[in-house]
């Protein structure tokens, strides 16, 4: 059970294979090379000729081609506007980000992921039409300060700016005491949802489940609390 799965893609509809993205630097590529991975059919393009070869290259998307995404006839000719979910990883040129957002939007796309570089960037997206903004330099500086101030947690999913679900390995404060006894809904306002080693959690631990440092727990609750916790 690995919190890092638990990303915008998991709530991609699970039912299609196929997706594309459109913009292919360092976010694109690694969403096309997840995708890839996890069995699903991508179609990548790109206004650059070099960014669709190196994904050609690295064999990280079934297709990929060059295009630029702005114009409606290129997005309709390549297929695009058939995909039931599209990905716009344009995050650093806005204008060609929004009108892209736009242009597969009211062709009648089901579902469109924009990628975002600032709050007023995301808004402009969801103005015209995206139905999920993401903010991968945001969110990756917040995973990295995590890392820094608490290396005891291992991985997180933030389920809103104030809540976070974290895998934390046990401290040694709470080694050999139940979850009674440390009373985590009590004292930090935390619940337990799985208490595990290795690749084996048990879900919903009952409270009488002494916890151990050698173990991890999956924890949810306000970022405020969980960072009260003797990490």
């Amino acid at each position: 059970m690995k919190l890092k799965s638990l990303n915008f893609l998991n709530n991609l509809n699970r039912g299609n294979q196929q997706f594309a993205v459109i913009g292919l630097g360092r976010f694109g590529r690694s969403v096309c090379s997840t995708l890839h991975e996890l069995g699903y059919e991508v179609l990548g393009a790109d206004i650059e000729e070099r960014r669709v070869a190196q994904v050609l290259t690295e064999r990280v998307a079934a297709h990929a081609i060059q295009l630029d995404s702005t114009e409606t006839s290129a997005l309709r000719e390549a297929g695009i506007l058939e995909f039931e979910t599209v990905i716009i990883a344009i995050g650093n040129y806005l204008q060609e980000s929004i009108i892209t957002t736009l242009n597969v939007k009211e062709a009648g796309v089901a579902h469109v992921v924009a990628k975002a570089s600032s709050q007023v960037h995301g808004k402009l997206l969801q103005r015209v039409g995206a139905d999920q903004v993401v903010y991968p330099e945001y969110e990756a500086g917040r995973a990295l300060a995590f890392r820094l101030t608490k290396p005891a947690i291992l991985e997180r999913f933030d389920i809103d700016s104030e809540h976070t679900i974290v895998e934390v390995l046990i401290p040694e404060q709470f080694n050999g005491k139940t979850i009674t006894e440390l009373e985590l809904r009590n004292r930090y306002g935390l619940n337990i949802i799985a208490i595990g080693k290795g690749d084996h959690f048990e879900i919903n631990p009952h409270p009488s489940q002494k916890l151990y440092k050698d173990q991890v727990m999956i924890v949810v609750g306000c970022n405020k609390d969980i960072q009260r916790l003797p990490l």
